[in-house]
């Protein structure tokens, strides 16, 4: 999208008929412009200023009708320079903060929270939360516990810095002596503390190899170490769950989507939980992204805005945010998901 430089008048015009539009779903007239806005012109000097912003890109008139509606180009221009960023009121704020501290009790996994906010961010804007919970790849272990618990069992216990605890069930050969365990455990923290999961299961067998034992039930159980570290060490086998919807009623509501076609194609943009996690996941590049319609390189997503923003964990980032479509109430849907990838990050910290 190319932006043609506008006049103070322009951009005051575009302006109150993006609101315009926003808040009513309608197309703008002038003599609405005029009135509402008090811009201090005529509503014949309106219509004539939104023909030539129609010329330019960033209006367009539907079928027949005497009022205009915003481009993807206008809502460009309107995020990038007229919108004003203002933080929320102390009182929202704190409301989501209870909200996802519901979701963030001791023990509660990072991929509880990331759900929770999904959801609680999709109700506040009335969009669709969307979250990418962090790459488990990148999660540095802390320190692992070796946990007798049977004949033939052990339990492994993988603390993860800001990625809580993750317990493991091996089985080992025959009962191993708790000093033993001691032994291995030690060798265990000495050699993979302050590893990425990643890191461990790609280097785990050279990092071992050369480990001196003084048993054979030492030998015994660090074979089987080296032998299962891909399956142990592996993120989580997850599927689809690193992605997080949340509820496509709330956006199914609005105006837009009150045609069968038009809720068919959000009902099966819901189902594409590939292009949603790729679109997402390469928004993590940190601060707040909006994109909007055309600028997405999907034609499914045309008619949607994506705003989101990173959270991090420690070492560990994701991405909270909303999908809807274009017409939405950018100053308070932007300063929502800021304020939840905020609170997140201190949540997780």
């Amino acid at each position: 999208m190319t932006e043609q430089p506008l006049s103070e008048r322009e951009h005051e015009v575009l302006e109150a008929v993006i609101r315009t539009y926003v808040e009513t779903a309608e197309p703008a007239g002038s003599r609405m412009v005029a009135r509402r806005f008090g811009l201090g012109i005529s509503p014949a000097t309106v219509r004539n200023t939104m023909s030539d912003l129609e010329e330019k890109g960033y209006l367009f008139h539907p079928h027949t009708s005497a009022g205009r509606v915003p481009t993807d180009l206008a809502y460009r221009l309107y995020v990038d320079v007229l919108m004003c960023r203002t933080p929320l009121a102390p009182v929202e704020e704190l409301a989501i903060r209870r909200e996802l501290a519901a979701g963030a009790g001791e023990g509660a996994a990072i991929e509880q929270l990331v759900r929770r906010a999904a959801q609680v961010v999709g109700l506040l804007t009335q969009e669709l939360g969307v979250a990418m919970a962090p790459r488990l790849d990148e999660a540095v272990l802390e320190r692992l516990d070796l946990v007798p618990l049977g004949e033939a069992k052990v339990l492994l216990v993988l603390r993860l810095r800001a990625a809580g605890v993750r317990t493991i069930y091996v089985d080992v050969p025959a009962l191993i002596a708790p000093t033993t365990l001691e032994a291995v455990g030690r060798v265990l923290n000495e050699r993979l503390g302050g590893l990425t999961l990643g890191e461990i299961r790609a280097t785990l067998p050279e990092r071992l190899r050369d480990t001196v034992s003084s048993g054979r039930g030492e030998a015994e159980l660090l074979n089987v170490f080296m032998q299962q570290a891909d399956e142990w060490f592996a993120a989580p086998a997850r599927g689809d769950a690193e992605l997080h919807l949340g509820r496509a009623s709330v956006l199914a509501e609005q105006p837009e989507f009150a045609s069968g076609d038009r809720l068919r194609a959000l009902i099966e943009l819901t189902e594409r939980r590939d292009l949603l996690k790729r679109v997402v996941g390469t928004r993590a590049a940190g601060g707040l992204n909006v994109t909007i319609g055309v600028e997405h390189d999907d034609p499914a997503l045309a008619n949607f805005t994506l705003v989101t923003s990173e959270y991090r964990a420690g070492d560990l980032k994701g991405v909270i945010g909303v999908i809807g479509p274009t017409r939405m109430p950018y100053e308070r849907v932007v300063a929502l998901v800021d304020t939840t990838s905020t609170l997140i990050s201190e949540l997780l910290g």
